[in-house]
């Protein structure tokens, strides 16, 4: 009988070791989730800190909180245009990225032509090669067009991205051909079978490309730095450098434009975040 009581005891012994592994679990995801969001918040606390610097230093909870510094940042420099051309750009960017990255991506998945694994993979080989060795060849090639300083010229080499077709390509094979197959028997062409049957299907890759799209062209800093030269046409990574020179001391001021700055992409993320975990999950990425 004792023998008996032990054997069954033993299985209430083991799920003790896996509940105080679950609570661990939960313990480093909070305080890392902690870690990651408490720069964000410092970063909101000093905005809202009058004279916040070298003199006055932010406390975790503001004793006089103030939006002098955003009301400085709008009157003494064009953030709002600037913010505004950050938008557009980035809006403008992933639209046509997402046109172009979606039907290379239904060519190289469903068109058979001749090359068509080298070619994707001498495309995909381009992500290899950093924006810094293409600046000269770009700005040669866009001065000689007269596109410098313009939004054109900013936009321009940002059309196409290799990654985005990638992974849209990888989302359009998950989708099964039958479906393919039914809308031909239809009398569907290829365009239809795109946009009424390829489309539908990978909207969370879609999603994901979104938010990728957007975020690369909202803090693309390089570029835009080399190319749009008035002040009124820079976007906030640009504007955002001239503010760590000009108020080096008075952080109110940078971090407010640093708050700016973030909070359109994180309002984006946590809107698509459900797609960009699909997405990624159903491209195969990991």
């Amino acid at each position: 009988m004792a023998e008996r009581t032990t054997t069954r005891t033993r299985p209430r012994l083991g799920m003790r070791p896996g509940l105080m592994g679950l609570i661990i679990l939960h313990v480093v995801v909070i305080l890392g989730a902690i870690a990651m969001f408490f720069p964000f918040l410092w970063t909101i606390i000093t905005s809202i800190t009058p004279g916040a610097g070298l003199t006055v230093a932010p406390a975790l909870i503001p004793a006089d909180p103030s939006l002098d510094a955003y009301r400085q940042l709008f009157e003494e420099r064009p953030f709002a245009r600037v913010a505004l051309n950050s938008i557009g750009l980035a809006t403008v960017t992933t639209l046509v990225q997402l046109f172009t990255s979606a039907t290379a991506a239904y060519a190289f998945s469903r068109l058979p032509f001749r090359g068509r694994g080298i070619v994707f993979a001498v495309y995909l080989a381009t992500m290899m090669i950093p924006l810094q060795v293409l600046i000269v060849p770009l700005f040669v090639e866009l001065k000689a067009f007269g596109l410098i300083n313009t939004y054109l010229g900013a936009l321009l080499p940002t059309f196409a991205s290799a990654f985005g077709i990638f992974l849209l390509r990888q989302a359009v094979h998950q989708v099964p051909r039958e479906l393919d197959e039914a809308a031909t028997l239809d009398g569907a062409g290829h365009f239809r079978i795109f946009f009424s049957v390829i489309l539908p299907n990978i909207r969370p890759a879609l999603a994901t490309l979104t938010v990728f799209a957007f975020m690369g062209s909202w803090n693309n800093f390089l570029w835009p730095l080399v190319v749009l030269r008035s002040p009124e046409l820079h976007t906030l990574p640009v504007a955002l450098a001239g503010l760590q020179g000009q108020y080096t001391t008075q952080w109110d001021i940078v971090m407010a434009g640093s708050v700016i700055s973030v909070l359109p992409m994180l309002a984006l993320y946590l809107f698509a975040q459900k797609y960009v975990i699909q997405g990624v999950a159903s491209s195969g990425l990991k």
